[in-house]
């Protein structure tokens, strides 16, 4: 009976574990440093083919990631000025 007590306990703290916040952000961020490379990509692709054939490209094809920046960028911010207001240390 004690062993199953045990095994219940050691399994629920390790599901109830919670990445540090500092993870979390430096996730966020990698995500938010893909978006940017992608919208990086969309707007030369839109600069060609405006000057090509008259058409953004980039953005015609769907490279176009301003929502999902944004929304990221706004992630990252809250998530940062969260920790700081508990006084954790942020990475740089």
């Amino acid at each position: 009976m004690n062993k199953i007590i045990i095994a219940f306990a050691v399994a629920a703290a390790v599901a109830g574990c919670a990445k540090r916040p500092d993870a979390i952000v430096q996730v966020e961020k990698a995500k938010l440093d893909d978006l940017s490379k992608q919208q990086i990509s969309a707007a030369n692709g839109d600069a060609f083919g405006v000057f090509l054939v008259g058409v953004p490209i980039g953005s015609v094809a769907g490279g176009d990631k301003e929502g999902e920046i944004a929304a990221s960028k706004g992630k990252v911010s809250a998530m940062q000025s969260a920790g700081m207001s508990k006084g954790c240390k942020l990475p740089g």
